[in-house]
């Protein structure tokens, strides 16, 4: 069996096992990928992900770093390693990693919303404010980016824009409405 034909069987054979769920041995497959193609992106994204599944986080970021390392213009990798050091409270770390997934993709939204959390546990809500602002327009529709702002501007003592948030979800999301009514003690009912 040639390189290529070898190659491209463990592959097959890595997906098939992720779907049949036996994550072990299709890690085996991704590692047997990356003897035949060291800086191979999938089977390094591939190991990555299986490791974060696994909850060994520090195994996944490194295997992160050597994915960006090897990929520095992967957007989705430098996403990932943010969001697993994030997972660990490194904000830090993943704020830079966010910043670099940015920066190759103005318009990841999850990277957006990403760093609006770590901008929020840390205490920088007018950071955290753009950044959701940001997620809010590529993702009009989801309702976590329109939470955490109105969460956010409570914070900020900025009711009026929390309410305008709970109106807003009203119309698409009254669940979540809802649910900052309860915890805002605001009503969308409220003059502005």
């Amino acid at each position: 069996m040639t390189h290529r034909w070898r190659y491209l069987w463990l592959r097959a054979q890595g997906y098939a096992l992720l779907i049949l769920g036996r994550l072990r041995a299709a890690s085996g497959r991704f590692d047997a990928m990356l003897a035949l193609a060291p800086n191979d992106r999938y089977a390094m994204a591939s190991r990555a992900h299986l490791l974060a599944q696994a909850g060994e986080r520090a195994a996944a970021v490194s295997a992160l770093r050597e994915l960006t390392g090897a990929h520095p213009q992967d957007a989705a990798a430098w996403f990932n390693l943010a969001y697993v050091l994030q997972e660990m409270g490194n904000d830090a770390e993943a704020e830079v990693a966010f910043g670099h997934a940015l920066a190759i993709n103005a318009a990841l939204d999850r990277a957006w919303y990403g760093l609006a959390l770590v901008c929020i546990r840390t205490n920088r809500l007018d950071d955290a404010v753009r950044a959701l602002e940001h997620n809010t327009r590529l993702q009009p529709m989801s309702p976590f980016g329109w939470y955490q702002l109105a969460r956010v501007q409570m914070d900020r003592r900025r009711p009026d824009e929390a309410l305008r948030i709970i109106r807003h979800l009203k119309g698409f999301e009254p669940k979540v409405a809802a649910q900052l009514e309860r915890e805002t003690g605001l009503h969308a009912s409220q003059p502005a």
